[in-house]
């Protein structure tokens, strides 16, 4: 394969982008996977919510497995991030480790980041599960214990809410300006503890986070959230015009995945949704098969 120029550049090799990858490549498309660095699912301990895998899947084994997949069609999974993108005549063109890429069509899966707390050490405790970030990936496991949420505005509020489902003894723990929390009476009729302060120190024990400190006191918890929110990596997308969110700063797509410019397609947690791998995935299976289809127009290969 010329690696310059390929049917399909991807754009982040996170699961939407390498399922993307193994169905353009079973399309037996020419597939360029840049790989921008670690995605956010390889920060997942051990996932109870991925269909099929029963007793559990870490994020460093779904990739694995799904990047293997990808290759084994024939897509290229390259190291780098793409630094420029623009629209030429007959498709796009991308710069990547120094060169220029030729792309036909062009899928973006580069994601988003989250907005992490300020404690010590905090993104090696999310890789070991002292610190989630992801309720709806993992809340289950968080039955009937003490649940601390940090946050700083209404998001806060509503992740501490959707925590009662799973136990009776959640803590909201507001650091944000006082008037970013509108939502106090949904808090007391939930039965929902509120702490308006920093966080101070940080207590670790063995595999969790025994305790959080505030006014030079500690109060201990099984389970703490952040709900501190997320930035999309939509910078290249901004770049070259697609329309973007006005609420959250994520790409909009159709319902085939295509964003507001032709041939430009976005899936995964760039797109405006459920930051979820099932959702991801689907979503890159419902582009690469738009994107295929396309090109067969183009080449003139259909009814």
């Amino acid at each position: 394969m010329n690696r310059d120029a390929v049917d399909v550049l991807i754009v982040g090799a996170g699961p939407a982008g390498l399922t993307a990858a193994t169905y353009l490549g079973r399309f037996r498309r020419s597939v360029l996977v840049a790989d921008g660095g670690q995605p956010r699912a390889s920060w997942i301990p051990l996932s109870h919510n991925m269909p099929g895998f029963p007793a559990g899947i870490t994020g460093d084994a779904i990739l694995t497995r799904m990047r293997e997949q990808a290759e084994e069609y024939g897509a290229v999974i390259e190291s780098g991030r793409v630094e420029a993108l623009s629209a030429v005549d007959g498709g796009f063109e991308a710069s990547l480790n120094g060169r220029t890429i030729t792309a036909r069509a062009v899928l973006m899966a580069t994601g988003v980041v989250d907005n992490h707390p300020e404690l010590p050490g905090v993104e090696r405790a999310i890789e070991r599960a002292l610190v989630r970030i992801c309720p709806i990936c993992d809340g289950f496991e968080a039955t009937d214990q003490r649940i601390a949420v940090i946050g700083d505005s209404d998001m806060g509020v509503r992740e501490a809410a959707f925590m009662r489902s799973y136990s009776e003894h959640v803590t909201l723990i507001h650091t944000g300006p006082a008037e970013a929390l509108t939502e106090r009476a949904a808090l007391e009729r939930l039965g929902i503890q509120l702490v308006e302060t920093a966080i101070e120190n940080v207590r670790l024990e063995g595999d969790r986070v025994t305790a959080l400190c505030w006014n030079g006191e500690y109060s201990a918890f099984d389970t703490v959230y952040s709900a501190l929110g997320t930035v999309a990596n939509a910078d290249l997308l901004s770049a070259i015009g697609a329309r973007l969110s006005k609420e959250d700063g994520r790409v909009e797509t159709d319902l085939h995945q295509r964003t507001s410019i032709d041939g430009l397609y976005a899936a995964g947690d760039v797109v405006r949704g459920l930051n979820q791998i099932a959702v991801a995935t689907a979503e890159a299976a419902v582009a690469a098969t738009d994107i295929h289809n396309a090109l067969r127009r183009e080449e003139g290969l259909t009814l």
